[in-house]
């Protein structure tokens, strides 16, 4: 379990995939353990997208539209895993 929280918490994101290959386990077995740490409140899912319109947008308006192009990271979020941070 510590070596799958030492991962969820390094600053990166993975899938659970990612974190399955690299602890040597199961997808099954990953979903299980941040079930429990999620449920334990050791750990919380970082949400990763943007809310349907935008506020305060980095580009120095309020431009409330869609996620404008200059909120969005090139590319968008298609291929971002999970990430999870530590409750303190």
């Amino acid at each position: 379990m510590e070596e799958l929280l030492n991962l969820l918490t390094d600053g990166r994101s993975r899938t659970i995939e990612m974190l399955a290959n690299e602890l040597g386990t199961t997808n099954e077995d990953i979903l299980r353990k941040i079930d429990f740490l999620e449920q334990s409140k050791i750990i919380r899912r970082v949400a990763t997208s943007y809310s349907k319109k935008c506020s305060g947008c980095s580009h120095g308006g309020n431009c409330n539209s869609q996620a404008c192009a200059a909120c969005m990271p090139k590319g968008g979020f298609k291929n971002m895993g999970v990430m999870w941070e530590v409750i303190k």
